[in-house]
């Protein structure tokens, strides 16, 4: 048994059931046993591999739309660059790299990392320790200075712990991680007695008998963020992740541990979890926050409209010898079986702003 599942039992007995959001909290975020304070989850000899780590081409394209970002700012002088949970600071490098080609957009750029795992900063810190640019660290978007900004988040929103709610006798009753009532050191799940009061649901009233949704409360916080910062400056955020274009019902609540999938309660501390992101609650979150949201878009369509087939051919044509990998690469990033499809983009700023670059017409 971990060391964290026992003191999940524990605080059970104590305290009663948990909801998903606090089990998730708990698991990845525990300061002495969460999964992400302890490791260095990425990579082909990690835990999972995220766009960055397949293709440079992704980050560099990043790194064309953080360029245009800060002309459709009108230039200001001072550029907060902003990442939400950086990864090993791949995508970063990626990006800035990529960004040489406006040496005045270099100069007003402030490098800003948003990261909660004392691990990967580290990892992060050995990325960028070249990097000729300031680069700092904070634990929260609220802790960068105010300022003209871009955001970008790849594989974050993911992360951000959910509700789960079960339809029981025309009422939602929230999921809730308990102690295995057979007597067992054991976690499984089980549902509040009492009916959920006061969170709109609205946006699943056709569910039926047994359906389970999921509520994402980051969302909403997130945006409110993002409103408050671009009401002050003009702002934009870039956010990619995996979900679908529309609400629907089913638990999608995963663990990932060495690249397979593993049963969330096994092991607490030791496997990633994750949710797919619903976009049309982040769309909705936005929209009562006052900020212009664009899309989402299917990853493909982005990275098609960002100029990835002339990319990857000018690089082909640079190293020969590498374009089988940049193919498979390319394939990776692209195909509706693997990133291309699953993953959405979506970009929320500032009203005052000109449509991005990379989106559909």
């Amino acid at each position: 048994m971990s060391r964290l599942k026992a003191r999940l039992l524990a605080r059970i007995d104590r305290e009663g059931p948990m909801n998903i959001a606090a089990y998730m909290t708990a698991c990845l975020f525990d300061p002495v046993d969460g999964f992400y304070p302890t490791r260095d989850p990425l990579g082909s000899e990690g835990d999972f591999i995220t766009a960055p780590e397949v293709s440079q081409m992704f980050g560099e394209l990043l790194g064309i739309f953080a360029v245009q970002s800060w002309r459709d700012m009108g230039r200001p002088e001072t550029l907060h660059l902003i990442e939400l949970g950086p990864g090993r600071g791949v995508m970063m490098s990626d990006m800035i790299r990529a960004a040489r080609i406006d040496p005045d957009f270099l100069k007003a750029m402030r490098v800003t990392l948003v990261e909660a795992s004392p691990a990967l900063e580290a990892v992060q810190g050995q990325t960028l320790v070249r990097c000729p640019y300031p680069v700092s660290w904070v634990h929260s978007l609220t802790d960068v200075p105010a300022g003209p900004s871009l955001i970008v988040a790849n594989e974050f929103l993911d992360c951000l712990p959910i509700r789960q709610f079960i339809r029981h006798r025309n009422r939602w009753h929230e999921r809730m991680v308990m102690r295995d009532p057979d007597g067992a050191d054991a976690l499984v799940f089980g549902r509040s007695s009492a009916p959920e009061a006061g969170l709109d649901l609205s946006a699943f009233d056709g569910a039926n008998e047994g359906d389970l949704v999921e509520y994402n409360p980051g969302l909403t916080q997130l945006c409110a963020q993002f409103s408050d910062r671009f009401a002050r400056h003009k702002g934009r955020a870039l956010l990619i992740d995996y979900g679908p274009a529309v609400s629907e019902v089913g638990d999608t609540l995963q663990a990932i541990a060495k690249h397979k999938k593993v049963d969330p309660l096994d092991a607490p501390g030791q496997a990633d979890l994750t949710a797919r992101v619903d976009f049309a609650a982040l769309t909705r979150a936005a929209t009562e926050e006052q900020l212009s949201a664009f899309g989402p878009y299917k990853q493909a369509e982005f990275l098609t409209a960002m100029g990835i087939d002339l990319r990857a051919a000018k690089l082909a044509r640079q190293s020969p010898d590498q374009k089988p990998v940049i193919e498979r690469q390319l394939r990776r990033l692209m195909d509706g079986g693997q990133m291309g499809a699953l993953f959405k983009v979506m970009i929320l700023q500032s009203k005052s702003l000109p449509d991005p670059i990379g989106i559909s017409p």
